[in-house]
């Protein structure tokens, strides 16, 4: 007999862009969409099959099947309706965080090590990049952008609006919690502090800022990014940046693991 073989790759790879909503897509998919359905069609077809007995002088009792599989058809309706805003938002997240990633990884050029979907307990950062400008956390914001009014963020260092509407989730408070969440990460598994900027990005959004409204957290648009990092003393030493990289890629394995149950 022949033994049962063992995987020869020790560590899980690193998490790509937008996973975790990739993930919320499929389980909101399957749990409330695919279940449903396929019982649908199972009833569909045993409705079908006991009017084709009726027709056919058979023992006939389609009544009944034909009544439970109108209800789980109309049920499957219902469910995709009251879904499909929401699989519609995932979807525009995850290809927003997608977008961004991709444009992210041309930062390893200049040094930069980069991350994506860090996941935490309960939420996750979408991105961290480290390099000689500092740790940072990126936030992506992927919002519809309007037809006629005009498409424009606006921050005033303490309030973001979009297209004139204050969100109701406040981004500032999300992205300052997941950067207070890394450094104290990086400060129990290194020993070292390390400060840790918060950034938010807007993709295909024009973003207005006033004056000093920058100081503790960026709101940007993807390709002004590489800019404010061109601008950022160097903070960081080599030694510092490979330290906190693989503290950092440690903990994505192994909660990775401990999420997979392989742990």
């Amino acid at each position: 007999m022949t033994q049962r073989g063992k995987s020869p790759i020790k560590d899980k790879p690193l998490r790509a862009p937008g996973q975790s909503l990739d993930e919320q897509r499929f389980d909101l998919f399957y749990d409330k969409l695919l279940a449903p359905f396929f019982v649908a069609l199972m009833l569909v077809m045993i409705a079908a099959l006991e009017w084709w007995r009726c027709f056919h002088h058979a023992p006939p009792s389609p009544v009944v099947f034909t009544a439970f599989a109108l209800f789980a058809a109309g049920y499957t309706a219902l469910q995709f309706w009251r879904l499909r805003p929401r699989l519609r938002q995932l979807r525009l997240a995850a290809e927003g965080e997608k977008a961004v990633g991709q444009y992210l990884e041309r930062l390893r050029e200049s040094g930069y090590q980069v991350f994506h979907d860090v996941m935490g307990t309960g939420f996750s950062v979408d991105h961290v990049i480290i390099g000689q400008g500092g740790v940072f956390t990126i936030e992506t914001k992927t919002r519809s952008k309007p037809a006629k009014s005009d498409a424009r963020v606006e921050f005033d260092g303490e309030r973001i609006t979009v297209a004139g509407i204050e969100p109701d989730r406040d981004a500032i408070v999300q992205a300052k919690a997941q950067a207070n969440w890394l450094r104290q990460l990086l400060a129990e598994s290194t020993g070292r502090q390390l400060k840790v900027r918060p950034v938010i990005l807007f993709p295909g959004w024009f973003v207005t800022q006033s004056r000093g409204s920058m100081r503790d957290v960026w709101v940007l648009e993807p390709k002004a990014l590489p800019g404010f990092l061109g601008n950022e003393p160097p903070i960081l030493k080599d030694e510092e940046i490979r330290l906190a990289s693989f503290h950092l890629s440690r903990f994505i394995r192994v909660e990775e693991q401990r999420r997979s149950g392989t742990g």
